[in-house]
């Protein structure tokens, strides 16, 4: 008897886990991740980690880190959806480094919503030039070392049901080091350390069940950023950004989603600020920046389909470019690729992606949430 009331007391009289949980390093482990994704309302703020090595033809080894955090303000019901916050980092064997955070905090009754994103990384990277056909002249590709921060937030008021509309600032900071002589003139003549400040206005329609993983609803955005002189930038010009994205459940457990998203920039735009293919969210595979101009356009429609448990897979395919002009909108860049999910808290997706491009371009990424 007393042999079985130590059992019980152990899993339960059911054959469940208790809090006492497994004994033992991993078993703590084994723990943390088997309940991660469980929703914990006793929790004010629910936030979790995970890590582990990855590999890419651009990055080589490495060993990155993601969390993921859920919460609600005093006054926010069980009914809104929770405010989120990401942290993201990695370093790597080439001698890659990042640090990020981002996340949109909403506001009881979600009266108001601050979205905001922060991240520096220093990477022994590319560089091509500027334009479709500098980025497609594999001669171009110049070794730099490349330092950039980036940090944005903006406040958006709710106007009505579902509408947002607020003001915004932003701040970046390039550094290209270790350019040698002949690939200088890829540059155009710009200095190679750039420091922009932007004040920005934003208009956001939002119908999404879940913003993170959405299985349905509408969002659209569309975004106007000043860099004007009095700001203390050295060369003052806008750029408008706009986004539309659509999300349906197709059958059980399959979502379909897809995007739409622009980059305009007007005046004389730095080499570190013109609108730039590829990337962990939009034209996965591409080498981020290889492809960047004025202006750019890129499509993708992904499947998303849960297959068992806590895993799921997703499909997609894509397409853009980068232009100067109209009349330089020619060329068309293929993409289209596979990924593994693996939900990490309730809704909230670790994400591998593997994506293709032209001419055997290939990336891997490992993320945190959907890549829109």
């Amino acid at each position: 008897m007393r042999l079985k009331a130590e059992q019980e007391q152990q899993t339960g009289v059911n054959g469940n886990k208790t809090e006492t949980g497994r004994s033992g390093f991993l078993g703590k482990i084994l723990d943390y991740f088997e309940d991660s994704n469980e929703e914990k309302p006793e929790k004010k703020f629910d936030m979790n980690f995970i890590g582990g090595p990855y590999y890419s033809s651009d990055m080589k080894l490495g060993i990155g880190f993601v969390g993921a955090g859920l919460y609600r303000m005093n006054g926010c019901g069980e009914a809104m959806q929770p405010s989120n916050v990401s942290l993201f980092g990695s370093v790597s064997t080439v001698g890659f480094y990042m640090l990020g955070i981002r996340g949109n905090n909403l506001f009881p009754e979600d009266k108001y919503r601050l979205n905001y994103t922060t991240f520096f990384y220093s990477f022994p990277s590319y560089y091509w030039g500027i334009g479709y056909y500098d980025g497609n002249r594999n001669s171009n590709k110049t070794k730099i070392d490349r330092f950039q921060a980036r940090m944005k937030a903006e406040f958006l008021i709710k106007l009505f049901d579902n509408f947002y509309f607020g003001p915004g600032v932003v701040w970046d900071y390039a550094k290209a080091k270790n350019v040698p002589v002949g690939g200088l003139n890829l540059f155009d003549g710009m200095s190679l350390v750039q420091r922009h400040y932007g004040l920005c206005a934003s208009v956001q329609y939002d119908t999404r069940d879940f913003m993170n993983n959405a299985s349905r609803g509408v969002y659209l955005y569309l975004a106007q950023t000043f860099r004007p002189g009095w700001l203390g930038n050295k060369v003052a010009f806008g750029t408008t950004e706009f986004i539309a994205r659509g999300y349906k459940t197709v059958w059980a457990g399959g979502i379909l989603a897809g995007e739409v998203e622009g980059m305009f920039n007007f005046g004389e735009p730095s080499w570190a600020l013109m609108a730039e293919l590829g990337g962990s969210n939009s034209m996965r595979g591409y080498y981020e920046g290889r492809y960047r101009d004025k202006h750019s356009m890129s499509a993708q429609m992904e499947l998303r389909q849960h297959v068992w448990n806590r895993s799921g897979i997703a499909l997609w395919v894509g397409a853009g470019n980068v232009f100067h002009d109209t009349r330089t909108f020619k060329k068309i860049l293929p993409n289209y690729g596979i990924g593994y999910r693996w939900e990490f808290k309730k809704r909230v997706n670790v994400r591998l992606d593997l994506g293709f491009g032209k001419s055997g371009q290939n990336g891997f990424i490992f993320n945190i949430n959907e890549a829109f």
